[in-house]
């Protein structure tokens, strides 16, 4: 498989997005039911979001859809990806899934991974030339940010496990919304809090790494997290400072692909996309480096690695189908 986005892959994640993302069954809620009255139907709790196995994937696979037919607006899949779009993306669908939101147990729902997620997609619905679905979504956007705003305050310390937890991960993606959405306020409080929380880190061993459900990086993602965040002329000193032997190939753990030996295990399928999410870090992380910085040969040869591990994988089993085609397609674009 070719190591950029073309048309043919993009198709081809499309299609697999397409066959899910409406998906209901099988499902994995995330709520907490307080009465009998919660006990709903995946479609009822979540008019938009209720495929793709849990309601973050389904966001992702909505944000990949967005992301294929914004590069390819007269794509293979271009069609179906706009009319599904007008079916699912509609003021009153997204009003459900802000009446879910509301509810008095769903403060922490999907904190921070789908929050992320949320805003990543309402980012790329803003670049397209048909409005109505970025407006559409706009509501429930607000209160992702609202909750942003709300949690990060008062949350003392970072998330650093490999999963859906990691907190650097989700002040990444929030980081892309905050810029092209002009919240100037939500960027800056993205920017404190990533120094307080990272700021002072160093030597970071990744001995850790990988763990068996592991999906991100712990390491990788906090780097690009600082990246994303930080001017150049501060991220560089840092992120020396943070994995200062990357020029030698350590941690030594980080540069070796992760071995999947069940992907019809969700959790040990959370490997292969370690494996792609690993390559659009050290992909982003060479290219902020200087051309002739030694560690840039060392972090791009890890990448190809990585993504050749990775790649082949993205469609099989619904464990994985559900879900990696996003992870794959911010490797090839990084």
């Amino acid at each position: 498989m070719a190591r950029t986005l073309t048309p043919e892959i993009g198709a081809r994640f499309a299609a697999v997005a397409l066959g899910h993302v409406t998906r209901e069954y099988p499902n994995k809620p995330g709520h907490v039911l307080a009465g009998p009255e919660d006990a709903r139907t995946p479609a009822d709790l979540h008019p938009v979001f209720h495929g793709s196995y849990d309601w973050h994937s389904c966001v992702h696979g909505y944000w990949l859809l967005a992301r294929v037919l914004r590069r390819f607006p007269d794509g293979a899949q271009a069609g179906t990806i706009r009319a599904r779009f007008d079916a699912q993306l509609t003021p009153g669908r997204v009003a459900g899934e802000c009446a879910t939101f509301a509810a008095p147990n769903a403060r922490g729902f999907e904190r921070p991974y789908g929050w992320a997620w949320l805003l990543k997609l309402a980012d790329e619905l803003a670049h397209l030339p048909e409005t109505r679905w970025s407006e559409a979504l706009a509501p429930l956007a607000a209160i992702v940010v609202q909750r942003f705003g709300e949690f990060l305050p008062i949350a003392p310390y970072p998330v650093r496990v490999g999963t859906h937890f990691n907190t650097a991960f989700a002040l990444r993606l929030a980081a892309d919304y905050a810029e092209g959405a002009g919240e100037a306020a939500l960027g800056a409080l993205l920017l404190r809090t990533a120094e307080r929380w990272y700021g002072a880190d160093a030597a970071c061993p990744a001995w850790g790494e990988p763990g068996g459900d592991d999906f991100l990086s712990s390491a990788l993602i906090e780097a690009e997290c600082m990246r994303r965040l930080l001017p150049p002329a501060r991220f560089r000193p840092w992120f020396g400072r943070f994995l200062p032997d990357l020029a030698a190939g350590r941690p030594a753990t980080l540069f070796r692909p992760a071995d999947v030996t069940d992907r019809s295990d969700g959790k040990i399928a959370h490997l292969d996309g370690l494996n792609l999410s690993r390559a659009w870090c050290f992909r982003t992380l060479a290219a902020a480096l200087d051309p002739a910085d030694p560690r840039r040969t060392p972090l791009a040869a890890a990448a190809e690695a990585h993504l050749a591990a990775g790649l082949p994988h993205v469609s099989g089993d619904y464990m994985g189908e559900h879900w990696l085609a996003s992870f794959a397609l911010l490797a090839l674009e990084a």
